[in-house]
């Protein structure tokens, strides 16, 4: 990996595989200071492989990794794994504070500041395997960022949580992000992608879409449909809500009457038309 300048970091036409398998294919992220950037997809779509290689845990075969240096990094693997259940929340940061060499007046201000702002102040003292799913998540976001890091990736920090945990952590991620720091996160909530500042797109290690939320909706492909009852072959078409959409390459036909896509959508036919063109 090498060290990129302070217009930013991310990595450039990457290929990852393992064995046989190859769990991304020449696939390019902006990780840019004071941005959000998120990557969305399905199971094994390869979002956590490119987070992992982004960090240094994986070599890519193909391409380039540009990051600040490890000690600039900080990194929350997906369900909370970065905390020590067996620690208090108090120890937790002590342990990982004393790794970054922080300490005295430093660390009481940053501990103080992250723990408030989490809503863990009220928590030192408990142990964080007693902690709630949400709460847990939170200190592993203060563990990653304690150290200020120039380069902050999350891997699904919110999946499982609370709502207003979920709440909680993006307001903690878009602090980090106004502060300067560049953010990486993958995500399961489309919501929460439709706010970063870019998104990416990928479905078995392959990109199909990058680039600004507005832009992906407004890039999104064919023709999309709705109402009671499929209005296209099966494969096509799914349940939201309680109504059926159906996708459809190409232009409108006359007669139709195309909705509006939102993110959630967007995903679904930038997929579908993946497919599409291979069959």
């Amino acid at each position: 990996m090498n060290a990129a300048s302070a217009d930013g970091w991310g990595t450039a036409g990457i290929t990852v595989g393992f064995g046989d398998t190859l769990a991304l294919r020449d696939v390019t992220l902006a990780a840019v200071p004071g941005q959000v950037a998120a990557v969305v997809g399905g199971d094994g779509a390869g979002k956590t492989t490119l987070l992992r290689t982004l960090v240094g845990r994986i070599r890519p075969q193909v391409g380039r990794v540009s990051v600040p240096a490890t000690v600039d990094c900080g990194f929350m693997p997906t369900g909370a794994s970065g905390v020590w259940q067996d620690l208090t929340v108090d120890e937790n940061v002590t342990f990982v504070a004393a790794a970054h060499r922080l300490n005295g007046a430093e660390l009481d201000q940053r501990r103080g500041a992250l723990l408030k702002a989490a809503g863990l102040d009220r928590a030192t003292d408990r142990l964080a395997g007693h902690l709630s799913g949400g709460m847990r998540q939170k200190l592993a976001f203060c563990l990653a960022i304690l150290h200020r890091p120039k380069l902050l990736v999350l891997d699904e920090p919110s999946t499982g949580v609370d709502p207003v945990s979920r709440v909680d952590l993006w307001r903690l991620i878009s602090r980090a992000a106004a502060d300067g720091t560049a953010v990486v996160m993958a995500t399961t909530y489309l919501d929460e992608a439709e706010r970063a500042s870019t998104c990416l797109l990928l479905d078995r290690g392959k990109a199909l879409a990058s680039g600004p939320p507005s832009q992906i909706l407004a890039d999104s492909p064919g023709v999309l449909l709705t109402g009671d009852a499929p209005a296209g072959p099966p494969e096509l078409s799914w349940r939201r809500g309680r109504q059926t959409r159906s996708w459809h390459a190409g232009t409108a036909r006359p007669g139709e009457r195309p909705i509006p896509v939102d993110m959630e959508d967007a995903v679904i036919a930038f997929t579908l038309a993946d497919q599409h063109r291979e069959h």
